[in-house]
């Protein structure tokens, strides 16, 4: 009954979500084709091959994390249906697997929405060996349906905060046991830390197994590295990145900046170091042409990105700019290695921060600021391991000037620079073999299936 009201619910308030999704394709642009016959669960071809393994990742951060698992999957002989829910998780799907895509080891398909007819026409199409829902993506019809139809359902790199726990037995207040039944019908769940493995058995999933987190197993491409760190070499000037800045947040760091920058102009002695250059990284393109009009605004001295990245003869001009706004999509590895300090954003408002492993991958040192909920384990492990440094509100009333200030301070220490390198180079390999883990616990669960 729960369920069937849920439906209900859900149909009636359709358009409020397709609305919902149309506002945030116009602001984050990209083809999300909200109407297309595949959301709705309609495929005018056939499928023409074995039964694929199925993986959901459904947007940017869950794609660059499932990376080392839909390889160790193809790896191992499997054909992958990638699923998605949000235009930028496939447009780096389509990147990352281009060449997986080309072969037909890999396919590419919206997550239809949790309509009971949508979900059950998906799964007769493509008749799934297995799902595999990276991080938490659980809908209610699309487990019943995937019960229905015997195809047995995975949970992978499960993170589970306290407050998804509060938001799941808020709905089960309103539709009882709805999102209970849905948990329990997962076959196996592979959860990060202890934390997240007892919050999911709390939401109702049982075979729970901790692996680790996948985003430790981030495959970096090494051309992008170097290039990175060659390019600094040649700028010859420190780097700090401020990489995925959020709604609100790029105003923040460019009055930093500005007060900053200005300070400098006004020096009187010659300093030891050079000033500092930042890359401004926002998250989302729909955001590349507010941040230009904040730093064209607040009199920086900057340059783009997508004009010079081409351009072997622009280094002088990157050298007498102030900030450089990365307005490209898919070179973080690049930006990363580019920097000394990276400020990882997304943090400094409130609203949940972004992934920092793959800064300390490359050997960046971090800071972050106070909100950071749904990376919570990794920047208690990252600060606890010494590579990481957090805010709290209580420091300062501008956060950003003190990120900024941070990092010119460790710009000047170069010894404990360098230390800070050495470890989070350390940590991030100590934490590393999730994918291993997952697969060995995947590859189980299948075996005992077949034998029961």
């Amino acid at each position: 009954m729960s369920r069937i009201l849920y439906t209900f619910f859900l149909r009636l308030f359709s358009p409020l979500i397709w609305a919902w999704m149309a506002h945030r394709a116009r602001r984050a642009g990209g083809e999300w084709q909200i109407f297309d016959a595949q959301r709705f669960g309609a495929y005018p071809q056939p499928w023409d091959g074995e039964s694929p393994v199925w993986v959901h990742a459904v947007s940017l951060g869950e794609t660059r994390a499932a990376q080392a698992l839909v390889f160790g999957l193809l790896a191992g002989g499997d054909r992958v249906l990638l699923t998605h829910t949000t235009a930028t998780g496939r447009v780096e799907g389509a990147r990352l697997f281009a060449a997986e895509i080309a072969a037909g080891h890999l396919y590419q398909q919206w997550l239809p929405y949790d309509f009971p007819g949508a979900t059950r026409k998906f799964l007769q199409h493509y008749q799934p060996r297995a799902g595999i829902l990276i991080e938490r993506e659980i809908w209610p019809n699309l487990m019943h349906q995937a019960q229905l139809e015997q195809v047995p359902m995975i949970l992978a790199s499960a993170r589970f905060s306290e407050q998804a726990l509060g938001h799941i037995r808020k709905i089960d207040h309103l539709f009882p046991a709805l999102m209970q039944t849905s948990y329990a019908a997962l076959g196996l769940s592979l959860a990060q830390t202890q934390d997240d493995a007892a919050r999911l058995y709390l939401a109702g999933a049982k075979n729970i197994v901790v692996v680790g987190n996948l985003k430790f197993d981030v495959v970096l491409p090494a051309v992008a590295v170097d290039a990175g760190r060659g390019w600094r070499a040649r700028i010859k000037r420190p780097i700090v990145a401020i990489a995925s800045t959020r709604e609100g947040e790029d105003a923040m760091f460019v009055s930093a900046m500005q007060f900053l920058t200005q300070a400098h102009d006004h020096r009187d002695a010659q300093p030891e170091l050079p000033d500092p250059l930042y890359l401004l990284i926002p998250r989302h393109p729909q955001r590349f042409e507010e941040a230009a009009v904040l730093l064209e605004n607040a009199g920086l001295r900057f340059i783009r990105w997508s004009t010079i990245r081409h351009d072997v003869h622009a280094d002088e001009q990157v050298r007498q700019a102030q900030v450089v706004l990365c307005d490209t999509l898919g070179e973080m590895p690049f930006f990363y290695a580019a920097s000394e300090v990276a400020i990882v954003a997304g943090s400094f408002a409130p609203l949940g921060g972004q992934n920092l492993i793959e800064a300390c991958a490359v050997g960046t040192p971090v800071i972050v600021g106070p909100h950071t909920r749904n990376f919570a384990d990794a920047v208690q492990g990252a600060v606890q391991a010494g590579v990481a440094m957090q805010l709290s509100e209580s420091e300062s009333t501008d956060l950003a000037l003190r990120a900024l200030t941070c990092a010119s301070e460790w710009l000047r220490d170069e010894p404990g620079l360098e230390k800070r390198s050495a470890q989070a180079l350390q940590w991030v390999a100590q934490h590393t073999g999730a994918t291993k883990r997952m697969l060995a616990e995947i590859s189980e669960f299948e075996t005992a299936r077949t034998q029961v």
